[in-house]
């Protein structure tokens, strides 16, 4: 017989349990958030190369469909071959990729400076603008700042040690800034490929690696879970592959036909930044127009017109017919996902929001569909 004295204390008891726990669940989920702040491109990076990896895997797993041969083999035929592409791509195109890039950068440079000075022309406050390259590439021969300026007298004094020291310091410094930039960004682009590589060597061993860490009465549900995520990812990179690759072709030919100078590099990029949806498109279409301004209004306009047509390619034919079975979030969620997470973690976020986003779908419309399952069975 229990008393209701026992019935308190056991209620009392069961309560301060779980609010202990309660407690504990939230430092730890506070000290995740934390965590991943802190160490958020460290994260992207290893997600990065985790995509890697899918995609190599996935490209194998094509090649087992035509060809029966072992998983290590079919991946070194598959590393060779983009390898091969991408060889070929620097040493036919090096040339005309690097004279294309240089014309391209001074074009913009010259063009954001006309922007600037229109601006100025018409009482907007562009102070808060730095293109003074561009801006002294645009400054018209003969202007008041150029012909009232007092000339200087040359001095033939050697400069003091102090100042050789400051400039000695200063281009020591951009310097290093330049080479620890260099090696940041070769280094990052190696980790990726390494990661990518051995996620791709070996993917049942980390895949089994993933679910063992999860408790044993919801490996099962974490086998399906996983396995849903990794067919999904795959699915939309190859389609995403295919969308660059046609991206690109459309681009380089209609802008070389328009009689666009930099027309192969623009391609280049304009089949780059597909890889993000909705913000790469407007920033490649920017960039495009931006670079066809110099050659004239109809050249920039003709440009305008090509990139609706690559968007609209993009968007209404490719896309729905390629990926209508990898992914299917709105596009409205999708631009907000993506620039919460570009304003939060630069570029990274904003590069690695779709991909984020899928996983998060695929583990929602699981859990929707378990709890209709119950719904109905209850």
């Amino acid at each position: 017989m229990t008393y209701p004295a026992d019935n308190r204390l056991r209620a009392r008891n069961d309560m301060a349990w779980a609010i202990a726990v309660g407690g504990i669940g939230i430092v730890l989920f506070a000290s995740l958030l934390l965590f991943a702040w802190h160490f958020a491109s460290t994260l992207f990076l290893l997600f990065a190369g985790m995509l890697l990896g899918v995609g190599l895997n996935a490209m194998t797993t094509l090649l087992g469909r035509l060809v029966n041969l072992p998983h290590a083999l079919r991946l070194a035929i598959v590393c060779l071959a983009l390898a091969g592409v991408l060889s070929g791509i620097v040493f036919l195109g090096g040339t005309t990729i690097a004279q294309q890039a240089t014309v391209l950068s001074d074009t913009i440079k010259s063009q954001l400076g006309g922007v600037k000075k229109f601006l100025e022309e018409h009482g907007v406050d562009t102070s808060y603008l730095d293109f003074t390259n561009a801006a002294g590439a645009a400054a018209p021969a003969g202007s008041a700042a150029t012909t009232t300026a007092p000339v200087a007298t040359p001095s033939h004094n050697l400069p003091s040690a102090g100042a050789l020291a400051s400039s000695g310091g200063a281009i020591v410094s951009q310097t290093l800034k330049v080479l620890l930039g260099t090696v940041s960004v070769v280094g990052n682009f190696f980790i990726v490929m390494f990661l990518g590589l051995a996620f791709a060597a070996q993917p049942s061993v980390y895949r089994t690696g993933l679910l063992f860490l999860a408790p044993a009465k919801y490996r099962g549900e974490a086998t399906v879970i996983v396995d849903r995520i990794g067919e999904t990812l795959e699915r939309w990179l190859i389609a995403q592959m295919i969308t660059m690759a046609a991206v690109f072709l459309v681009t380089w030919i209609g802008l070389a036909v328009i009689g666009i100078p930099s027309s192969f590099i623009l391609g280049i990029q304009a089949g780059l930044l597909a890889f993000i949806p909705t913000v790469g498109a407007i920033l490649g279409g920017l960039i495009v127009v931006l670079a066809s301004l110099a050659t004239g209004w109809i050249a920039a306009l003709s440009a305008f017109v090509l990139f609706l047509g690559v968007h609209a390619l993009e968007s209404y034919v490719l896309t729905p017919i390629i990926q209508r079975q990898a992914l299917d979030i709105p596009p409205a969620t999708l631009f907000a996902f993506q620039i919460l997470l570009g304003v939060v973690f630069g570029i990274w976020g904003l590069a690695l929001a779709l991909p984020l986003m899928a996983i998060a779908k695929v583990m929602i419309d699981h859990f929707k569909a378990e709890d209709g399952a119950a719904a109905q069975a209850a």
